[in-house]
């Protein structure tokens, strides 16, 4: 029976190619989820998939070129396909959120998401984490995200912290958007947020 889902699955995750990220609801329709489970434990075992956390697999793209070996998916890229298997919004936060607009070289070991989600902790390889944590859907209605991403890196900041560095790098992202893009986003700002950003286009 396991040989027969071992099957179904190895040709299912082909025809979606190498870095496909997938859990065992989305073979569910080859048997219960004990007997899935048990076939993708042993496809991990045998090195055909790698197991990224409980119940989150991959089938991993290899660098031959280079040496490089498996080309392992972004947290981000994590967090997208947990949020898309459970039809939530998410949206990145604090230090992730300054570092995507390079208001902070430090890349976090926790990222954290917001979401409209279940609030949960996904434990990765490298001492890695996704934090989902839950917040009230004014925080997920913006329709710009760049927008978005500001507004929760200057939060993570705090008014009293923004620095003229801080200040013209944003001008930077800016710089590429059109403010007609971001007017309906402005009332989701805090007033001092909106506020810089507003300077940007004066």
């Amino acid at each position: 029976m396991q040989e027969t889902i071992g099957r179904k699955i190895i040709s299912n995750i082909k025809k979606c190619g190498r870095g496909t990220i997938f859990f065992p609801g989305n073979f569910a329709t080859y048997g219960d989820i004990k007997s899935v489970s048990k076939t993708l434990e042993r496809l991990n075992n045998d090195e055909i998939i790698i197991r990224l956390s409980n119940g989150i697999y991959l089938y991993p793209k290899i660098d031959k070129a280079l040496g490089l070996g498996v080309l392992y998916p972004s947290v981000e890229d994590v967090a997208r396909q947990v949020a898309r298997r459970d039809r939530a919004r998410i949206a990145p936060t604090g230090a992730y959120a300054l570092n995507l607009l390079g208001l902070s070289t430090q890349v976090p070991m926790n990222v954290v998401f917001l979401t409209d989600g279940s609030q949960r902790k996904i434990k990765l390889g490298n001492n890695r984490t996704i934090t989902f944590r839950h917040t009230v859907p004014r925080n997920l209605a913006f329709t710009n995200k760049t927008a978005q991403l500001a507004t929760f890196a200057l939060r993570e900041l705090g008014q009293q912290n923004v620095r003229a560095e801080h200040l013209l790098a944003l001008r930077r992202v800016f710089s590429t958007i059109k403010e007609e893009s971001i007017l309906a986003d402005y009332k989701l700002m805090p007033a001092w947020i909106r506020k810089i950003i507003k300077s940007f286009y004066e």
